[in-house]
């Protein structure tokens, strides 16, 4: 089966397609492949051009010189490194310099069918990170994350009993397990790039605040937050929460709660000129919101400075 071009990209509906597409061998399972490189040749040009696939993409790469590119950014691994997409998501192309050296693993949402993971899944957020915010990995956990592999690449070369499903899904869920323990560790191993982000968005929504651009678009969103930093939501969102233990939410709404306090305390506005100023669309939601994050109203609190 050849994939259907979608706005100029390869979409591979199915393992087999895809599989027959890169000149690759069957797949062993209709629902998950993992192509070791070491067992596989993987060309340059593969998959030198955009595409998109409907099921879960987890990518380790062990070789320098390999480029990735997601939407319009482009990212060069000079260390191991493990990247993770979900279904639909469009990669714009993959190449490499020398020889790769790793494996991939390719798992249809099918497969999950009925099992915890299905759900679960859905609450590992690297499976919507960018391209530049992979995971890297020690030599210690290396080895663990090719070890897990190998059981599973072992697996999928044996006789399908009934108990294949049930092994296969529980190697899935330690790899994803150890993912989401070594991204905690490199938020703390990399606290000297996550603090500068953290100063970055500090500065962001007081550069908001204290321009009109609440008044015109209204209180900041997360996306806006995001996108003005170069980084994926759930990313911002995780490291937020690693090193201050606050999501992004929570930040905006403590910076908004310290712009009242200063408009409320410092100024002669009303109630209603400072929600105005801060992005509400009615005074009665700015009240609201003040007194759930504070246990007093606005005017309450204005009070006790007149």
């Amino acid at each position: 089966m050849k994939p259907q071009e979608t706005n100029h990209l390869r979409h591979f509906r199915t393992l087999s397609g895809m599989h027959q597409e890169l000149n690759l061998p069957g797949p062993a399972h209709p629902l998950i492949s993992l192509l070791d490189y070491r067992e596989v040749e993987i060309t340059r040009q593969m998959l030198s051009t955009g595409f998109m696939m409907d099921f879960y993409h987890i990518t380790y790469n062990d070789s320098s010189g390999c480029r990735m590119k997601y939407g319009q950014t482009t990212y060069d691994f000079n260390e191991a490194g493990m990247c993770f997409t979900a279904p639909g998501q469009p990669l714009a192309g993959i190449q490499s310099a020398g020889t790769p050296s790793g494996f991939t693993l390719l798992i249809h949402p099918d497969f999950f069918r009925g099992y915890p993971l299905e759900r679960k899944i859905r609450n590992y957020g690297f499976f919507s990170y960018l391209i530049h915010e992979a995971l890297y990995l020690s030599e210690r956990e290396k080895n663990i994350m090719t070890n897990i592999a190998g059981i599973i690449n072992d697996e999928l070369k044996t006789s399908i009993d009934d108990l294949s499903h049930d092994v296969l899904i529980s190697q899935l869920e330690l790899l994803l397990t150890y993912s989401q323990r070594f991204y905690k560790r490199q938020f703390i191993t990399r606290k000297i790039i996550n603090t500068d982000l953290l100063s970055r968005m500090e500065l962001l929504l007081d550069e908001y605040f204290n321009s009109e651009k609440a008044v015109i678009e209204g209180i900041p969103t997360v996306k806006y937050l995001s996108d003005q930093l170069k980084v994926s939501p759930r990313y911002l969102g995780d490291m937020l929460r690693s090193v201050t233990g606050l999501n992004t939410q929570q930040h905006i709404h403590l910076k908004l709660i310290e712009k009242a306090k200063e408009k409320l305390s410092a100024t002669h506005l009303t109630v209603s000129e400072i929600a105005y100023e801060l992005g509400f669309e009615h005074p009665q939601s700015f009240s609201k919101f003040f007194r759930s994050k504070t246990n007093s109203s606005p005017l309450e609190f204005k009070q006790t400075f007149n």
